[in-house]
């Protein structure tokens, strides 16, 4: 879930993605989600109001950052996993892996995730994403298995998976000091121990 992106030519070099989110930010701290409009944050960013949503369609998605392209990346990156490897072990470091950020990002990234987490307004908007980000490990099961994304295990993997991030993001919020990596990494092994990780093997 980066937030970095190309710059477009011809607009102004200050303006992308990242600085967006960071106006944003700034905004939502300061006087709440649901009192901001899309108007402040142009204005803080120093662009026009349609500009904006040229890089984000709503104010619901700056919070997710560029969600749709990471998700691109985590499905390469699953595509990519030798067919030697086992599926229980491929969905679990890719899990972790999707969900690792320098510490220079993990601030940014705490307030993003408890915005996403705690915010009403976020709710219905964000079980959008969630939906996307399990279809990405349910194909990638169903490859596997040589069944439908559709089919019960794959939608059951992916609903597994989201579950297992969720609580292991709750936490994190809960314990700055922790490691969300390791919480990720305990919650995908907890789970292996109790169900069985060789029902997961292709």
């Amino acid at each position: 879930m980066t937030a970095s992106s190309a710059r477009a030519q011809g607009r102004p070099s200050a303006t992308d993605h990242a600085a967006i989110e960071r106006a944003a930010f700034a905004l939502f701290a300061e006087q709440g989600f649901d009192e901001t409009t899309m108007e402040d944050i142009a204005r803080a960013v120093g662009v026009g109001r349609r500009t904006l949503f040229r890089y984000f369609p709503s104010k619901n998605d700056i919070p997710w950052g560029q969600f749709d392209e990471s998700l691109e990346y985590f499905r390469r990156q699953l595509a990519a996993v030798p067919a030697d490897v086992p599926l229980a072990d491929a969905v679990h470091d890719g899990v972790v892996a999707f969900n690792r950020f320098d510490d220079a990002a993990l601030d940014q990234h705490r307030f993003r995730m408890r915005l996403i987490l705690t915010t009403p307004a976020l709710q219905a908007h964000s079980a959008i994403k969630y939906e996307a980000w399990r279809r990405v490990i349910a194909e990638f099961v169903a490859q596997r298995l040589s069944l439908e994304p559709d089919g019960q295990l794959p939608r059951l993997v992916g609903h597994v998976s989201l579950a297992l991030s969720v609580a292991a993001y709750e936490q994190w919020l809960d314990e700055p000091a922790s490691s969300l990596t390791d919480l990720l990494d305990q919650g995908l092994s907890l789970l292996r121990t109790y169900a069985g990780s060789e029902r997961l093997r292709p």
